[in-house]
C-alpha cells in the first residue's frame, strides 16, 4: 500500500464560495494500493470538502468548464489532466474564470 500524501488545495475566483469561503485547504489523502490521480482527487473533494452546488464545480468525472486547474503552478492540461498522479506536497489550485454579470 502506498503512503498517504499531503496536498495543498486552493480555490479562487469565486470557487471558494462552494467550500464555505475557505480558500486554502491542507489535506492528507489516505494511503491506497494505487497512486492517487486527479480523477480520484476530484471525487474526494466532492465527497469531503464541497459544501454546496456541486454542479458549479464538477461535471461528470472532471471539473466544470470555466474552472482553471493548476498543478504546482502549471496548467493541468500539460500534466495529463485526470490521469496526473499526485505527489506528496503537490499544490493544486482551482480558479473559477466565470463571472456573473
Amino acid at each position: 500500500m502506498a503512503a498517504s500524501i499531503a496536498l495543498r488545495l486552493e480555490f479562487g475566483g469565486g470557487a471558494e464560495l462552494l467550500f464555505d469561503g475557505v480558500r486554502e485547504h491542507l489535506v492528507t489523502l489516505p494511503g491506497q494500493s494505487e497512486p492517487w490521480d486527479m480523477k480520484q482527487l476530484l471525487a474526494w473533494i466532492r465527497g469531503n470538502l464541497l459544501k454546496e452546488r456541486p454542479e458549479l464545480f464538477v461535471q461528470g468525472d472532471t471539473v466544470r468548464p470555466g474552472i482553471l486547474v493548476l498543478i504546482n503552478d502549471a496548467d493541468w492540461e500539460l500534466m495529463g489532466e485526470l490521469t496526473y498522479q499526485l505527489q506528496d506536497q503537490d499544490n493544486v489550485v482551482f480558479i473559477s474564470t466565470l463571472h456573473g454579470g
